[in-house]
């Protein structure tokens, strides 16, 4: 007769505990070398998931969707993000069993969740990514609510389901909590062991090992500089209250983990040339949808797991006259024929609260005289909001820190307490405007420049186009 489900799990907990069970894990184990965190050994368990089909299909999502065509470094895969979290993960809750000892009851079922949170956290995600579920699906599927974590939870069931692995059941349950937590789909999380829930997707103050990771390693595949070191928290973290809470004296390591991000967003992800890309891979994938029926296959994990950034070539290959606008596009970007940034403006700090998202119509509404009349397709508008995870607040506001190793009461830091050089404000919400043809271009400045006048009263140009220049000397001449 087999053992009750309580029975294994203090099986799992001794086996744990014992000081021979790490021994048999590294002899059951495989290791792969990673370009950031060395050699991460893989245990049999987790070894079952990353040899399937839909776990490695995410060798064919870039961790940066399209912004290797202009950061050529950044080929890196959501596979070895994946693998970073997971070891990570796994990482931190030893680390804090380490230096808690048995106060905090970890076990090897904790140990587990954790790790196979961490290594499916990102499986859900679409082609190119964010670009999939916040660009391209807005448009063809309006009012419907998806997201690449509620979709990782549908796609993990579906593996364990297809390849008939033999996980308990509470694992993958639990390990779903977990990677929901950071989302609007989070589900309620049980209250013992709680911290637990803040180590791969925080919801509490978005420190999680996802963008340890994450920074980390775009830095490194885009040649930039990182002075962020996640080891330095990994080290002095602690549990108090059920809450994971920092060291005082690390309040700066804290802050330029976030301060690390948002210069990421600036410098990559926002980046000008790699949003009129990705402006152009939308209307790629919204052109090719109604004959690839590419947004029917978000609700099936079995169709969904087939989709990935192989998708463009397909289109490109395709010789269907149905594909043809979409491949005229792909084309384009091919020759580097791209949509023309125009010009950009930061929102005012006072405005920032009442902001609507500026649309094509906005700008072409705002054209007075023109040789060109502009239609809404003619314009693209990029909102671009870049922050400290926190909107228009401070993210230290929500984290909870310790004094030193033998208190064991939280506390909060105010920034006047720490430096007069943080900034008077948290976010930054840039409105951007592009031409989809080269002669557009000065119609949609001068739109662009009409519409600041009409809502601010000035004009803020940011990055002024060849043609705003060229008029600008020929008037002060």
């Amino acid at each position: 007769m087999g053992a009750s489900a309580d029975e294994e799990h203090m099986l799992l907990s001794n086996q744990f505990d014992s000081v021979s069970a790490p021994l048999r894990d590294r002899r059951t184990s495989k290791y792969v070398q990673d370009n950031v965190h060395g050699c991460i050994f893989i245990e049999p368990l987790f070894l079952d998931f990353i040899d399937t089909q839909q776990f490695q299909r995410l060798r064919d999502l870039k961790q940066l969707g399209i912004a290797c065509m202009v950061y050529p470094g950044a080929v890196h895969s959501r596979f070895e993000h994946s693998l970073g979290v997971y070891h990570l993960a796994g990482e931190a809750v030893q680390k804090l069993k380490l230096h808690h000892g048995s106060e905090l009851g970890i076990d090897r079922f904790d140990m587990q969740t954790v790790k196979l949170a961490g290594l499916l956290h990102d499986i859900g995600h679409g082609p190119f990514s964010h670009l999939f579920e916040r660009e391209f699906l807005p448009r063809v599927c309006k009012g419907v609510e998806w997201s690449h974590e509620h979709m990782s939870g549908d796609i993990i069931d579906y593996i364990v389901d297809q390849n008939c692995l033999k996980t308990d059941p509470d694992i993958i349950k639990k390990a779903k909590e977990m990677i929901l937590a950071s989302s609007e789909f989070a589900v309620p999380k049980s209250t013992e062991k709680e911290f637990l829930y803040d180590i791969v997707a925080n919801g509490r103050n978005g420190i999680d090992v996802d963008k340890f990771d994450y920074i980390a390693r775009d830095c490194r595949a885009c040649g930039l500089g990182c002075s962020f070191q996640f080891e330095r928290l990994m080290e002095t973290m602690r549990v108090i209250d059920n809450e994971i809470c920092y060291r005082a004296k690390d309040y700066l390591s804290v802050y330029k983990l976030f301060s690390t991000r948002a210069d990421l967003y600036r410098t990559v992800y926002a980046h000008s040339k790699v949003k009129a890309i990705e402006l152009m891979c939308v209307d790629v994938l919204v052109e090719a949808d109604s004959y690839l029926k590419i947004s029917s296959q978000i609700n099936r994990p079995a169709d969904f797991w087939k989709l990935d950034d192989t998708i463009l070539k397909r289109i490109e290959t395709d010789t269907s006259d149905e594909l043809r606008v979409s491949r005229d596009l792909i084309q384009r970007i091919r020759r580097r024929d791209l949509y023309q940034y125009c010009n950009e403006f930061a929102v005012p700090i006072d405005e920032l609260e009442h902001f609507k998202p500026v649309t094509a119509q906005d700008i072409v509404c705002s054209q007075k005289s023109s040789e060109v009349t502009l239609r809404e397709e003619d314009v693209i508008v990029s909102n671009v909001k870049i922050d400290l995870t926190r909107g228009r607040r401070s993210p230290l506001e929500s984290i909870k820190f310790f004094q030193d190793y033998d208190s064991n009461e939280k506390l909060s830091i105010k920034e006047e307490d720490i430096s007069l050089l943080l900034p008077a404000s948290y976010q930054d919400m840039i409105v951007r405007v592009y031409a989809k043809k080269h002669d557009l271009v000065k119609s949609v400045s001068e739109a662009f420049e009409n519409y600041q006048r009409r809502m601010y009263g000035n004009t803020k140009q940011v990055h002024a186009t060849p043609e705003k220049k060229k008029r600008k000397k020929l008037a002060e001449c």
